[in-house]
């Protein structure tokens, strides 16, 4: 059974955006498709946050979905938080296309992402290897520009 989601990504200013969800099997790996536009050209950081709360706007979703107490670090890399993508590139259009698969993360179980929030960042995502303290938490990502909560879906 193939198990799918959304998440409809909106901020204060003009980022905005879907991203959808697709996970063949329980065993399978995620795969994340979508667009978020109005960022500025270049890297940001993507990540899956701890609560699917933006009721005081993306930083009341919490640190990054972290249930196995890792430190923060790359897609690829094997110690992570969950909800560690990495970076999006915007092109000069200031879109960015998103084409991720993503085997750490799972739709269901008690480590899914159901229900959390998806966060596209100001800046890059050093991937935890800025060589400080905030970069082995947030990989240095900078402010929340827009987030939603990833939901259910057909």
């Amino acid at each position: 059974m193939v198990l799918k989601a959304v998440c409809v990504l909106k901020g204060a200013g003009e980022t905005a955006g879907t991203v959808h969800f697709e996970q063949e099997s329980d065993a399978a790996p995620v795969k994340l498709t979508g667009k978020i536009s109005g960022l500025a050209p270049g890297e940001h950081g993507f990540h899956v946050h701890a609560f699917g709360d933006n009721t005081n706007g993306c930083i009341s979703a919490g640190p990054h979905f972290n249930p196995h107490s890792k430190t923060h670090a790359g897609p690829n890399d094997v110690d992570r938080h969950v909800g560690d993508l990495g970076n999006v590139i915007a092109g000069a259009d200031n879109t960015a296309e998103i084409n991720i698969t993503d085997k750490m993360l799972t739709l269901n179980g008690p480590y899914s992402i159901i229900g959390r929030t998806m966060v596209i960042h100001e800046k890059a995502d050093d991937l935890g290897k800025g060589g400080n303290e905030e970069s082995l938490k947030t990989g240095n990502a900078g402010g929340r520009l827009a987030c939603g909560v990833i939901g259910i879906t057909q």
